[in-house]
């Protein structure tokens, strides 16, 4: 299987998965799915609702026409979540929430990072395999 395929199922089912927890209570600390999930990340509904969001555009990029949309997804998700690492390290951090919206930490930047820089790398090593010449 293509990594890229695998790589967007596998973090589309985690990524789902964590959007839901984040509205467990027990598993998220505040009420009605904020405050901190797992005693970790930085949460609100708006943030648990972008996870889920992320997760089933992964699991639709991996799945759908055959996995054919996995690698743009590793790119624009790579980007993208390399753009909320940089942002998250910015005076745009207001009181701890990324543009007065989502909620950011520590925690919630290296994750980010984390994906940026794994998402990107699938991208890069799943490139287009150069085709073979017909006579």
């Amino acid at each position: 299987m293509d990594i890229a395929k695998t790589y967007a199922r596998i973090f589309g089912f985690v990524a789902l998965l964590i959007g839901i927890l984040g509205f467990v209570p027990g598993i998220s600390s505040g009420g009605s799915g904020s405050g901190y999930l797992l005693g970790i990340f930085a949460i609100n509904p708006l943030h648990n609702l972008i996870h889920i969001v992320t997760g089933l555009v992964a699991i639709f990029a991996g799945y759908y026409a055959n996995g054919s949309y996995a690698r743009m997804y590793a790119l624009v998700f790579g980007v993208v979540y390399a753009l909320v690492t940089v942002l998250g390290f910015t005076p745009l951090v207001m009181d701890g929430s990324l543009l007065g919206l989502i909620p950011v930490n520590m925690a919630d930047n290296i994750l980010h990072l984390a994906i940026a820089a794994s998402a990107l790398l699938v991208y890069f090593i799943s490139g287009p395999r150069p085709q073979a010449a017909t006579a």
